[in-house]
């Protein structure tokens, strides 16, 4: 059965529970495990929703789908090829992406995340979707024009790092497959992105294992899975939504 976990404030006070329609079951104890329902119910429209999690990292993919890296003529890797988003990066659905001052071109990237829901470290890949809670949708905005201006050195965290540079949620799918969804980006109500997770090169399962014979993950760290075809600018004043069938819808304006 799908569940779909939200973090919210409600009067001044924080909360997290389980989205049902239009409303929230609140819980009390911990989303990663022995949730239990308090019994008040409060409306969607009365609360403003907060990011899913909150993470100790987010690890971002590059060129992990295949249609992305043949369209680019990118070599195949032989292992994941990631970097990490800072916490100031973060942002709840709804936020405002706040333009980085500097001239040059800002992309949306339009990405699944995979929610980590217990400590992971050196798992196999045939354990790992046991330490995954769930996923969400997330934008991975970066300023494009800085990632290369420096030929001595790639700024991929300085690109991708800004504040404001990682919104994601509205809120954590459950129990779902996948390599069964797809990720739609719109830009003002056009659809720009509109790609299947099965494409990636490296899927959910083997990420998780790779990446923790690495570095330990803990409960609540994003692993963004990495874009496809058709990124592209935004302009101040733009609206960016990343859908995701069975997830939800994440909504963030420029300015």
């Amino acid at each position: 059965m799908t569940k779909h976990w939200v973090r919210f404030t409600h009067d001044g006070t924080q909360g997290f529970g389980m989205l049902e329609g239009d409303a929230i079951r609140v819980c009390a104890g911990s989303m990663f495990s022995g949730a239990q329902p308090t019994g008040q119910v409060v409306p969607l429209g009365a609360v403003r929703l907060l990011t899913p999690v909150v993470p100790t990292k987010v690890i971002a993919l590059w060129n992990n789908f295949h249609a992305l890296g043949e369209k680019l003529n990118l070599p195949v890797p032989a292992e994941p090829l990631y970097l990490l988003k800072a916490p100031n990066s973060f942002l709840e659905p709804g936020g405002i992406i706040a333009h980085p001052g500097c001239e040059g071109r800002v992309v949306f990237e339009g990405e699944l995340a995979v929610v980590i829901g217990k400590t992971c470290k050196r798992v196999s890949e045939s354990d790992a979707l046991d330490h995954v809670l769930g996923y969400t949708c997330v934008n991975d905005v970066t300023a494009a024009d800085i990632l290369h201006r420096d030929a001595s050195f790639a700024q991929w965290v300085r690109a991708k790092g800004f504040d404001t540079f990682c919104p994601f949620g509205p809120s954590i799918a459950t129990g779902l497959d996948p390599a069964t969804l797809v990720v739609r980006t719109l830009l003002d109500g056009v659809e720009r992105q509109n790609y299947p997770i099965s494409d990636m090169r490296f899927p959910v399962q083997r990420l998780v294992s790779l990446i923790s014979q690495d570095m330990t993950l803990n409960p609540g760290d994003l692993i963004l899975c990495g874009t496809s075809v058709g990124v592209g600018s935004m302009k101040p004043g733009s609206t960016v939504q990343v859908a995701i069938a069975g997830i939800g819808t994440l909504t963030n304006r420029f300015l």
